[in-house]
């Protein structure tokens, strides 16, 4: 068997018909409908086919994705709503508790997406879904601030492979024209989770508080954790293989599965190699493997930690900072949610115009993301906590106006490393992995729960790592 044959399966095509292929399959836009959405510029079989990888990869990944941001924020939401106070949760034990969740994530990231590389995501990423549902459930249960540490480990083991696993299959699927924004949908879904993760606690607290014994915190958990497992389960039967891998997907044709290399290939794609001395070699002498994880790493810890349900909760402080001014429970958990509907909308433009009009330039919206946010954290760390409270409020909620660009950094990864898969595997993951293993020191020392709602160190801490993204988005543009 040849080396193309070896790398892409039995559809591998020669040089010429590659170029011909390269021509049929990936053609440039041409017309307002593609802009718009690029499949309706497609020929029908691509279309069809498209249809059925949205329907079935894009769509349960961005379900998934909003369910685990639901499992992974709940806690932040149950704080604000009474199991700091049941669990004796006085000092730093909140960012212990993320920290803790963050050491597990960071154990399973990198291991799971070269495991995708051999074996089918078909059976990984339902799996993992089943593993943080059961032990989300189980926080309900928790009695103590050191049980709260266990199970919200085991909740980041368990999550660490989805958000890079959906990324590498993104770019398994998908060309330059049609995976920024489909990255973006499956990133923004979790923010979606985010946003009704508060929505869920306030109703939650409201309805369910007290009910069967248990605080409207516990029920939260209890509801994230009986979401998340029946989606798991339709996984096992509805999400794809790789189609390089030599399996056909049940629901695609043969002339689909096909296709589907093609597609790969007419983007320089490959499917997977065996693992020799010269690969890794050639992997670790590679510029990718230092610069391009260092963007999402940035990226990642760059932006200014959420303040604003601290600073809603201060004024119920006593001493009051300012008298006769107090927040509700259900306002310090929705009044937050504003800054992330402007996210959601702001983010899926960039990744429109990423993919459409700017022919699938990912640099100038990742170098735009760090000058807005540099300016809206400057803005937080100078205004006075309780002096103009509506502008501060109308700050916040425009503060994660610039942080869109992580998506499209992973996507930059994805068509960077298209001739190696394993190492657009690894690059993915370890962006990624390498983001929260900053993530799970840095909090700590520069985003002391303490610290809030003032936290200058963490905004001094985000105008740094701003001023670096930029460095080096304009590097890596340099060099690719």
């Amino acid at each position: 068997m040849g080396k193309a044959e070896e790398r892409n399966g039995p559809y591998s095509q020669d040089p010429e018909a590659s170029t011909i292929d390269s021509q049929e399959i990936v053609k440039p836009i041409r017309s307002w409908k593609g802009y718009i959405w690029d499949t309706w510029e497609l020929p029908k079989d691509q279309r069809w086919l498209l249809f059925k990888v949205d329907a079935f990869i894009l769509t349960f990944a961005s379900i998934g994705y909003f369910l685990k941001n639901l499992d992974q924020y709940n806690v932040n939401n149950a704080f604000l709503s009474g199991m700091e106070e049941d669990l004796g949760m006085y000092g730093n034990q909140l960012v212990t508790s993320v920290s803790i969740w963050t050491v597990g994530y960071i154990i399973g990231q990198i291991p799971c997406n070269l495991l995708l590389t051999r074996v089918s995501p078909r059976w990984v990423i339902p799996s993992l879904e089943v593993g943080w549902g059961i032990a989300t459930i189980c926080l309900s249960a928790v009695k103590s601030y050191k049980a709260l540490y266990a199970l919200r480990f085991l909740v980041g083991v368990f999550e660490s492979g989805f958000y890079p696993g959906i990324h590498y299959m993104l770019g398994s699927w998908y060309t330059p024209r049609e995976i920024g924004k489909r990255a973006m949908m499956f990133w923004l879904a979790g923010y979606i989770g985010q946003l009704f993760s508060g929505f869920l606690q306030a109703a939650a607290y409201q309805n369910l508080n007290g009910v069967h014994g248990l605080a409207g915190w516990r029920w939260l958990f209890v509801i994230d954790g009986i979401l998340t497992l029946p989606l798991a389960l339709l996984g096992y039967l509805f999400f794809p293989n790789l189609p390089q891998n030599g399996k056909k997907t049940w629901w695609t044709t043969e002339e689909e599965h096909k296709l589907s290399i093609r597609r790969m290939e007419a983007v320089g794609r490959v499917g997977k190699e065996k693992w020799t001395k010269a690969k890794a070699k050639r992997i670790l002498l590679s510029w990718h493997t230092y610069l391009l994880p260092i963007l999402y790493i940035l990226w990642n810890n760059g932006g200014p930690q959420p303040a604003m349900g601290y600073w809603l909760k201060s004024f119920n402080s006593h001493p009051a900072p300012l008298p006769g001014t107090t927040f509700t429970v259900p306002q310090i958990n929705n009044l937050p949610l504003t800054s992330t509907g402007i996210l959601i909308v702001i983010a899926f433009i960039w990744g429109w115009l990423s993919d459409g009009p700017c022919r699938g330039a990912r640099w100038p919206f990742i170098y735009a993301g760090a000058i807005i946010t540099t300016l809206f954290t400057v803005l937080m760390l100078k205004m006075p906590l309780y002096e103009n409270i509506y502008g501060r409020k109308v700050v916040y909620w425009l503060s994660q106006f610039g942080f869109g660009a992580g998506p499209l950094i992973l996507s930059w990864i994805n068509e960077i490393c298209s001739d190696d898969t394993e190492k657009r595997a690894l690059l993915v993951a370890m962006g990624n992995d390498l983001a929260y293993v900053v993530q799970a020191v840095a909090p700590n020392f520069v985003w002391k729960t303490t610290d809030f709602p003032a936290a200058r160190k963490g905004y001094i801490y985000s105008l740094v790592l701003q001023a670096l993204l930029g460095k080096f988005v304009a590097e890596v543009s340099g060099q690719s």
